[in-house]
């Protein structure tokens, strides 16, 4: 039943989880939240059905499901790097909250007078452990780490939400950028968590058909399978709690409060852990990748500063999604995408195909020369 359940969890936490790193900044700005708008229906929502319908297509998680996809397309193995990509997101993020956790965990105990006398550097290390661990729990640290998560929050609303100060601004290539990359990163599009949930519910289908009936039942299922069925719920529920965390995310938390906020991280970004690991041992196995999947999620804490991280992760994201998008559009058959995503329209299949062709992939170039700007002024 979680696993059923864990692209909605997903699609609720990161959010929660992300805001904090690219909202602050433009929070009472309201072209930035227009910006931000047009970006997650120009560009996020075409993505998602993009990699729900090649989760349908491939019956694989995203680094099987790119091998498989590029043959049947026969397509240059170059586009399968996108699966590895989407791993090392999914990675990077979870560097990127662990050491926000670190540092959360240190403020709360200081001020509760409680701080131990171990060098920042060996707690990150030590939460980088115990979330490892937590990852060989699949999907049911989410729930655990949403309800942590909630609390926080609720504890921190308890105090007072600060005031925020709404007004326009100009319009920049910067602050395009932003806004793609709230609607981005923060909601998971192009990570393959998406495509990954999918497939996790598909083995299950797989495994809970027993005879010929329920076999018959499962393929007139499959007759009414609707990508947007799936994709509209997901989509909706980033938008309104990305909204939510819009809001929050400039919140000072108590110290009890932030306690419980960045353990509930932990839980989170252990199943991030779980997932890239997962997709690591189609190629390692599970315990060569879980090595891999600590070393490096380690490496990028202790040796990167959370700065530069938020860079690395734009850079790394945008790429894998440029990847899935010119993928998606312009590599896989007409024939076989249409079929995957089921529209009830030919009209509506052909706005997606225009929107992840050219809409998506200008977007993203756009915004990341946005970056660039940013970085060099």
């Amino acid at each position: 039943m979680m696993i059923r359940y864990a692209s909605y969890f997903i699609a609720a936490l990161l959010p929660l989880l992300l805001f904090r790193w690219f909202a602050p900044a433009s929070i009472g700005e309201i072209d930035f939240w227009l910006l931000w708008l047009v970006a997650m229906v120009l560009v996020a929502l075409p993505v998602i059905y993009a990699e729900i319908a090649l989760a349908y297509r491939s019956v694989e998680g995203p680094v099987a499901g790119m091998q498989k996809l590029t043959r049947e397309a026969d397509a240059s193995p170059v586009w399968r790097s996108f699966g590895w990509l989407a791993a090392l997101v999914s990675i990077t993020i979870a560097a990127l909250v662990i050491s926000g956790a670190s540092t959360g965990i240190l403020a709360a105990l200081t001020e509760l007078n409680s701080v131990p006398s171990i060098p920042s550097f060996a707690v990150a290390a030590g939460l980088m452990v115990i979330t490892v661990l937590l990852s060989l729990l699949g999907v049911a640290p989410l729930p655990i780490g949403l309800g942590l998560m909630v609390i926080g929050l609720l504890l921190g609303i308890a105090n007072g939400i600060p005031h925020i100060g709404f007004a326009m601004t100009g319009i920049s290539l910067t602050e395009w950028a932003r806004a793609v990359a709230l609607a981005l990163v923060s909601v998971g599009a192009g990570t393959g968590l998406y495509w990954f949930g999918q497939n996790l519910v598909s083995k299950q289908t797989v495994t809970a058909v027993a005879d010929d009936s329920q076999q018959v039942k499962s393929r007139a299922a499959a007759r009414e399978y609707r990508a947007t069925k799936l994709v509209l719920p997901i989509w909706i529920l980033q938008l309104l709690i990305g909204v939510v965390a819009l809001f929050l995310s400039g919140m000072v938390l108590p110290p009890i409060g932030q306690l419980l906020y960045w353990v509930g991280v932990l839980f989170v970004a252990s199943y991030l852990l779980h997932y890239s690991t997962q997709q690591l041992t189609h190629k390692f196995g599970l315990l060569v990748s879980l090595i891999i999947t600590f070393a490096l999620a380690l490496l990028l804490v202790m040796a990167i500063p959370t700065t530069w991280l938020v860079s690395l992760l734009v850079i790394i994201s945008s790429i894998a999604v440029l990847l899935l998008s010119v993928f998606a559009g312009w590599q896989m058959k007409i024939s076989h995408l249409r079929k995957s995503l089921n529209f009830g329209s030919e009209a509506f299949y052909n706005l997606w195909r225009i929107a992840i062709r050219l809409i998506v992939p200008l977007a993203l170039i756009l915004a990341l020369i946005g970056w660039v700007m940013q970085w060099l002024s």
